[in-house]
């Protein structure tokens, strides 16, 4: 078991630092083209935005930039025997530049693209962008709202490596609750508005 969850991490390692970067490059003013919301603003049949204002074009870009940027360094540093047996993606495949470049940009599409139904349901229940419920359904937001894009990264991992379902489930329980510490630490440092 404690091997799994050192291969989870040295996994993806890129993911977590690509997750930190897009949160420091949201927050600086460059592609201001890519500012804007990745459902143009359109609304539901309920009357309400799709997924809302946060969820941009430039997130969305930064994803796929720092996980094909992270993807390809951390390939490099892979090639140390020990780290490369540790690491579900180089268990059948070779560890190339090309090989990386794919992952990295599935893993950012995972990333991005998974967090859009987390927030389409929020829209729905009239929940703020960036905010979680009051009521009882909170708890289930908190734990939501950092498992969403684990989800979509533990199935790239999935695609390279046939984890299996238990091992994918843990996978997102591990980087659900690793994506919890990490916002903590994001919110004291001032790069996130709240604290889940």
């Amino acid at each position: 078991m404690l091997k799994y969850i050192l291969m989870m991490y040295i996994t993806l390692f890129p993911t977590i630092l690509a997750g930190i970067m897009v949160m420091v490059w949201c927050k600086f003013s460059i592609m201001k083209l890519a500012m804007h919301p990745i459902d143009f603003g359109k609304k539901f049949v309920d009357g309400r935005r799709l997924f809302g204002e946060n969820k941009t074009w430039k997130g969305l870009i930064g994803y796929i930039i720092f996980h094909v940027l992270f993807s390809v360094l951390w390939g490099f540093c892979c090639t140390n025997e020990k780290l490369s047996s540790l690491n579900f993606f180089y268990q059948e495949h070779d560890n190339t530049i090309q090989y990386n470049v794919i992952i990295g940009v599935l893993l950012g599409l995972g990333y991005a693209l998974f967090e859009l139904p987390n927030s389409f349901l929020k829209r729905r229940l009239n929940i703020s962008p960036g905010k979680t419920s009051l009521g009882f359904e909170k708890f289930f937001f908190i734990f939501f709202d950092q498992a969403d894009s684990i989800f979509g990264v533990a199935l790239v991992v999935w695609f390279f490596y046939p984890l299996g379902l238990p091992l994918y489930l843990l996978y997102v329980l591990v980087g659900a609750l690793t994506h919890l510490l990490i916002n903590r630490m994001l919110y004291f440092v001032k790069l996130r508005k709240n604290m889940f």
